[in-house]
């Protein structure tokens, strides 16, 4: 039997999940998009909180539901400038079970060249 694409994605995220660890040292960056918004958190999973998060629909000139390669752009650069006013420079990436291509590729160059190491 053939899986939609939302339970392909479930299972490459489990499959990624058992390998990704983040840490106070080295949080998590995860990475949502829906087809309006795109969520991105810190994470410490030793002590299961959130240090950092940013998305388009906190933003009021993403409020009109424009999840694009721009807006992905600006969520990166956002949540890179907020992670190292924490002093957080250095990160471990999830994808969350999406392809590195397009929105998220974009959301993660942004975030590197805004300063963040992955």
């Amino acid at each position: 039997m053939k899986s939609s694409k939302r339970q392909a994605r479930l299972k490459r995220k489990i499959r990624i999940r058992k390998k990704i660890f983040g840490t106070a040292e080295r949080p998590r960056l995860v990475v949502f998009r829906s087809n309006k918004h795109i969520y991105a958190q810190l994470i410490n999973d030793d002590a299961g909180t959130t240090l950092v998060s940013s998305s388009s629909l906190a933003m009021d000139e993403f409020k009109n539901g424009s999840a694009n390669i721009e807006t992905a752009k600006v969520i990166g650069k956002r949540i890179a400038e907020e992670a190292l006013k924490q002093d957080i420079s250095a990160v471990v990436f999830d994808r969350n079970g999406y392809v590195f291509h397009g929105k998220v590729k974009a959301f993660a160059d942004s975030a590197r060249e805004a300063g963040l190491k992955f």
